[in-house]
């Protein structure tokens, strides 16, 4: 079994920045693809960027590209989604999760384990 703790949302003014980070209390995802998630209100669920198990192949949507990081220490089993120039379309429930391969996938039957989300409140 696996568990992936977020941590990091919170409340931040347009233009400013978050890192959110995704442990894996239980398990391990060093060797995982791993992906970021978000969910607005009243739509669904969507990927903001993914990662390799190895780090050297990312995927980011378009809307997140060039303002978003994902990077990741397996090391320490954490996932992080460096988050700068935030918009307030940006605001959503963020979760990770971890792929079934090493890869990274971008649909999200893909991924098996999931935490349990973080609040990202971008405000103008």
């Amino acid at each position: 079994q696996v568990q992936l703790q977020e941590s990091g949302g919170g409340l931040v003014q347009a233009g400013g920045s978050l890192r959110l980070s995704c442990t894996a209390s239980e398990g391990t995802v060093s060797s995982y693809a791993m992906g970021w998630f978000r969910q607005a209100p009243g739509k669904e669920r969507e990927i903001v960027a993914a990662i390799r198990w190895s780090g050297d192949s990312i995927y980011y949507a378009d809307s997140v590209k060039g303002r978003f990081t994902i990077s990741r220490d397996n090391a320490k089993n954490t996932v992080y989604l460096q988050m700068s120039s935030l918009k307030t379309e940006d605001t959503a429930v963020y979760y990770c999760a971890r792929g079934r391969g090493r890869y990274y996938y971008l649909t999200q039957s893909n991924y098996d384990y999931w935490g349990q989300g973080t609040q990202v409140t971008v405000s103008s």
